[in-house]
């Protein structure tokens, strides 16, 4: 099995595969990306700015250069007028941005919508739908600027049930979605999946949402990149943040080459939000690995197999979801669960099973040649929504993280509801997302990992035996 790295980068310091956010003090400085498909084909990066090499003082410091970071860059320029500073550890977007599957869905987060009315009310739930809905054309708006080309293939979402149990509830899930909502999602029969939109042998039916979008997930942000420098923001690279200090009116943020003094500070590390980073930000999520493998380019025999005729985003009905999709030059992408930490990340086991998963949808590509394999780590809130927040009133700092995998397209939404609250204008901004911070586990804390190991298990259990 070929396993392809990323374009080696001589000044860059070799990539870690075992780096694990509940451990590591912060993401290290100037490391290599992972050897991700998004890397290996997006080309040569834009310029940035650099590392820092002296003290500065700045009006707004954004830390994390991913797709929350770059759009709050953008929103803040280009609606307020405020030109801001990126503080990046390594590369642009090094981590849960360059390492997704590059699927824009009409979600954030990891609950339904009848999960949502369940725990806030139908009233709250309908105003979110809109905020979802409303992020949905921001980001199409957002990736027609010209600096911005991530080979978009829009069209839809397809929710496939894994098993017959499932589709009582997915067609429940589309009713509520069609009646409470006014969203005109529609189910799908076995037969139709394999005639109209691919051969998925695991499939039993689906759910179709019109709202869902294939992106380049390194070209999405090297464009965001090129746009926020346009606009007057600078990206400092290289340039982790150790300490985050409020003092004297300013926080004060040391990075290696020299310190920030900022007026106000947005956080968007999302998967990689060291614990030390800030005490307001400590142990709020949740890192959650994922892995993803992308097979060579299929051949014309393969591809009549399959009837790939959709180019859309696949997601499966499991609790431990596989996510997956043709890629516009033929290859097959396809990710899921992962490792619980970042030392056993390496065990070829889950490359196993992630293998076991493509092969039960599609026999026909068992012992296809990967191309490209990784790993990265999800940004996973406590009670699985994000949170765009200001935790202390009395301190102009920010956060807007926790998608749960669900943040290629909210996160442009979620930066710019971020610039809204640093400008002074979030004051409309009423949904619980905004004014909730990201919950903690408190005294469950250090246990996470091992009740991770047991919820595993159970969902396990749940999808592929019960």
């Amino acid at each position: 099995m070929e396993h392809q790295l990323a374009r080696p980068i001589a000044s860059r310091k070799p990539f870690d595969p075992t780096y694990d956010p509940i451990r590591a003090p912060n993401p290290g400085e100037g490391k290599d990306y992972a050897p991700t498909y998004w890397i290996g084909t997006a080309g040569k990066p834009p310029s940035d700015d650099g590392p820092v090499t002296c003290d500065m003082d700045v009006d707004v410091a954004i830390v994390g250069s991913g797709y929350t970071g770059l759009s709050c860059a953008i929103h803040l320029a280009r609606e307020h007028g405020i030109k801001a500073t990126v503080l990046e550890a390594n590369g642009v977007a090094w981590g849960c941005s360059t390492r997704n599957g590059g699927q824009a869905q009409i979600s954030a987060g990891r609950l339904k919508r009848s999960q949502w009315i369940e725990r806030w009310g139908v009233d709250i739930a309908k105003k979110l739908h809109v905020e979802i809905s409303e992020a949905f054309d921001l980001f199409r708006d957002l990736i027609r600027s010209p600096e911005i080309d991530c080979d978009a293939q829009d069209g839809g979402h397809l929710y496939i049930a894994h098993r017959d149990k499932v589709m009582p509830a997915l067609e429940s899930e589309s009713r509520l979605l069609n009646e409470v909502f006014g969203y005109r999602s529609r189910i799908v029969g076995r037969e139709e999946v394999h005639r109209d939109f691919v051969r998925d042998e695991e499939a039993k039916g689906a759910m179709y949402e019109p709202d869902g979008m294939g992106i380049h997930a390194a070209k999405l942000a090297f464009g965001y990149l090129n746009l926020a420098r346009k606009l007057g923001a600078r990206v400092h690279t290289a340039s982790p943040v150790l300490t985050c200090d409020w003092k004297n009116g300013a926080y004060h943020l040391s990075t290696p080459g020299g310190t920030v003094r900022a007026r106000a500070v947005c956080i968007a590390t999302a998967g990689y939000t060291s614990p030390d980073l800030h005490s307001l930000t400590r142990h709020r999520l949740m890192p959650i690995l994922s892995n993803s493998i992308v097979t060579r380019p299929l051949n014309e025999e393969e591809r009549s197999e399959l009837n790939f005729k959709t180019r859309i985003p696949l997601t499966d009905t499991r609790t431990l979801r596989h996510y997956y999709r043709i890629m516009p030059d033929g290859r097959v992408q396809i990710g899921s669960r992962s490792a619980i930490t970042g030392r056993d990340a390496v065990n070829p086991k889950h490359l196993g099973r992630l293998l076991e998963g493509l092969y039960r949808k599609f026999p026909v590509l068992k012992g296809i040649t990967i191309d490209y394999s990784w790993w990265g780590w999800v940004d996973v809130s406590h009670d699985m929504m994000p949170r765009i927040f200001r935790p202390d009133p009395k301190q102009p700092l920010f956060y807007a993280m926790g998608y749960g995998g669900n943040g290629v397209m909210y996160s442009a939404q979620a930066g710019r509801r971020m610039a809204q609250m640093v400008a002074g204008q979030g004051g409309a901004l009423d949904l619980p997302i905004f004014t909730s911070p990201l919950p903690s586990h408190g005294l469950l804390t250090p246990f996470r990992r091992l009740g991770q190991w047991g919820m595993y298990r159970w969902y396990y259990l749940k999808d592929e035996i019960l």
